[in-house]
């Protein structure tokens, strides 16, 4: 693993906009994609244990063409071992002081900036427990309309393509997930390890941490801290999850169609 890293920076146009970004944010989440070649030396340093690891399946829905992820639209619904199903319909990017007010009050909709080294994003998201069984939905003995909320289906209605109903997309999924929260006592504050094991055997280790936005660079002080005292890589190319695993599986549609 690398002893000295050049980590992606801001420039000060940036900079300003992240600032306000997370002035109107209701939280901060600081994110980091360790390089694959770097994944079981990172697991070694930072003590990770797969055994405690929470097993999830994340399934997305879109388009063969991702006409969703194109207009900012993300909607995706999870099983977790031990919390049962949930669903999320996300919006980014956003401007926080642009976001209806009656928006802002709806139970389960938040807004949060992404930040991860030399980039960031702001999305709107509305979450909720899935109001059906995932695993039934995804082979066939459902709509996906059902697996969201009222409030979570207007607000798809409300920024999706027009055109695009819910019930007609493509399921894009099943992707494995492992994740693990621990909490170094050097570090004191608690992070996030996730494992995303995509079909074509490549994979994500990202690691995160959730604060508060007026605790942000102080967090993101602390935590590049913490890494790079243990060698973890903080200059390697950033992934997104999500984008990875649309992407993936718009490439097997298209190809199976």
């Amino acid at each position: 693993m690398a002893s000295k890293q050049s980590m992606p920076t801001l420039s000060d146009e940036q900079l300003g906009e992240l600032l306000g970004l997370i002035e109107g944010a209701d939280s901060v989440e600081l994110k980091l994609t360790v390089p694959e070649s770097d994944h079981h030396a990172a697991v070694g340093v930072l003590g990770l244990d797969p055994l405690d690891a929470q097993i999830r399946q994340v399934y997305f829905f879109d388009t063969p063409d991702l006409s969703l992820y194109k207009a900012g639209v993300v909607a995706r619904a999870r099983r977790v071992q031990g919390k049962g199903d949930d669903s999320v319909v996300k919006l980014r990017p956003v401007e926080p002081d642009q976001v209806p007010k009656k928006l802002r009050k709806t139970r389960g909709f938040g807004v949060e900036v992404d930040a991860m080294p030399g980039g960031f994003v702001c999305s709107g998201s509305m979450k909720s427990d899935a109001r059906a069984d995932v695993r039934d939905t995804v082979i066939g003995a459902g709509s996906l309309r059902k697996l969201f909320s009222k409030e979570q289906q207007a607000f798809f209605a409300e920024y999706a393509t027009e055109g695009i109903d819910l019930d007609n997309l493509s399921i894009l999924g099943p992707i494995f997930v492992l994740k693990l929260k621990f909490k170094p006592e050097e570090l004191k504050r608690r992070l996030v390890a996730e494992m995303w094991l995509y079909p074509d055997n490549s994979r994500i280790l990202e690691l995160s941490t959730k604060c508060a936005p007026a605790e942000s660079f102080l967090a993101a002080a602390e935590v590049r801290s913490f890494l790079s005292e243990r060698g973890v890589d903080l200059s390697g190319e950033q992934e997104t999850k999500t984008r990875k695993a649309l992407e993936f599986f718009s490439k097997r549609l298209k190809a199976g169609a």
